[in-house]
């Protein structure tokens, strides 16, 4: 068996960060990858943590962190935890190059590194492998289109890779928390919706604490945060398409909206 480690995109806040201590905490070293600089600060004030800065939007982004991973060997766990959201009228006032970019990062990068890691996972035997989505990967996403689409195409993806690795010793746990403390509603240019500013939030380290766990026990799924994230994410599935769609417009409408 190899020596641990892992690797965690979105590193430098929030649940991943969060994960990244975590690791950090079993003595296992752990690979920080995000674009922002405190990531750098971060890395240096865990144990063993290494941080590379590198913008998972891009494929030359990526190819950056596979090389950086690479010369320290293939991961023995893998955390796709990097994401972003555009908020605002799809139709409206939001650029298509921050709708791409979205896609880019919440949908090709995650396809992309899960490619090229999970080889050498399923010839060695065993891996754990962590992917973000939400629990509006169930429900339309008005203001939010492209986030909650990119979110079910994970949810989706994660199904189907656990049914072609079962029996191989790897593991794909997909995480869907609810509204978290982080820095997404100011990054995503939310923090004038009632989701942003109403909403509670859970706390960062518990969605990541459950998240860890449920990851390396190899569970297919786990909902971060309160009981009431898997509650809301089972009345969203069961609630038709409209009234989900309008149910979550209420609460992600910015103000000036057109309608």
């Amino acid at each position: 068996m190899p020596t641990p480690f892992a690797v965690v995109t979105g590193a430098s806040s929030g649940i991943g960060l969060a994960l990244a201590r975590r690791f950090d905490a079993e003595g296992v070293e752990v690979v920080m990858a995000a674009d922002e600089e405190a990531v750098e600060a971060e890395a240096a004030a865990l144990t063993c943590g290494r941080a590379v800065r590198a913008d998972l939007a891009t494929e030359e982004g990526v190819d950056h962190l596979v090389a950086a991973v690479r010369e320290i060997g293939e991961p023995t766990s893998l955390v796709l935890n990097a994401g972003t959201a555009v908020g605002g009228e799809f139709a409206g006032g939001t650029a298509l190059s921050d709708q791409l970019r979205a896609v880019d990062l919440d949908v090709r990068a995650v396809v992309h590194l899960a490619k090229v890691f999970l080889p050498a996972m399923v010839r060695r035997g065993h891996g754990r492998v962590l992917v973000t989505s939400s629990i509006v990967d169930a429900a339309p996403g008005p203001y939010q289109v492209v986030y909650n689409a990119s979110k079910a195409f994970l949810s989706n993806f994660t199904a189907g890779l656990r049914a072609e690795l079962r029996g191989t010793g790897v593991t794909v746990t997909t995480l869907r928390p609810g509204p978290t403390a982080t820095a997404f509603f100011a990054r995503s240019g939310q923090l004038d919706t009632p989701l942003a500013a109403r909403v509670p939030k859970d706390d960062p380290e518990e969605v990541a604490a459950q998240a860890y766990e449920a990851m390396m026990a190899g569970r297919p799924t786990v909902y971060g945060g309160s009981p009431l994230t898997r509650v809301a994410h089972v009345l969203t599935r069961l609630t038709p398409e409209r009234l989900a769609a309008t149910a979550l417009g209420w609460v992600t409408k910015p103000r000036g909206a057109l309608r």
